[in-house]
């Protein structure tokens, strides 16, 4: 089963842009750091930018946050990369001749959904940051 890294590949990038702006901001570079394609590096930065979550100009490796990192919350950037798409996912095929299989993912179904509201009202509590600082505080202890 594939599942998606876009959230922490995001988060990782924005900590970079934020981190690094003296530095080499290619979309190579992020994608260095991120061990994975340059390309997807430009996808995701597409992404945020159509989000306003970060600015760049195309042929420029200087992309910088669109807006203090204190107002940029987790849940900005998963809606950014992930959209309306949630967090967990329903198996459609089960059985719809057997009452189990077709009731029991109504069941779960509205149970996901109250997971889905538990953790974007977490990931809005949660700001890039937040995130920068912890990351710092980690660097600085070793």
């Amino acid at each position: 089963m594939a599942y998606s890294t876009k959230l922490s590949d995001s988060l990782h990038l924005l900590v970079f842009v934020a981190t690094e702006r003296d530095g080499d901001l290619s979309s190579a570079a992020i994608a260095k750091s991120l061990a994975a394609n340059p390309s997807s590096v430009r996808q995701l930065m597409g992404r945020l930018r159509r989000a306003g979550l970060i600015t760049s100009v195309t042929g420029h490796a200087r992309p910088e946050l669109a807006r203090p990192a204190k107002d940029i919350s987790m849940l900005d950037v998963y809606r950014a990369v992930e959209g309306d798409r949630p967090l967990l996912h329903l198996d459609t095929h089960t059985n719809p001749e057997c009452g189990v299989g077709m009731n029991v993912q109504r069941v779960i179904g509205e149970r996901f959904d109250d997971v889905q509201r538990a953790a974007e009202q977490a990931m809005s509590s949660v700001t890039l940051e937040q995130i920068i600082a912890q990351y710092r505080a980690r660097i600085d202890a070793l």
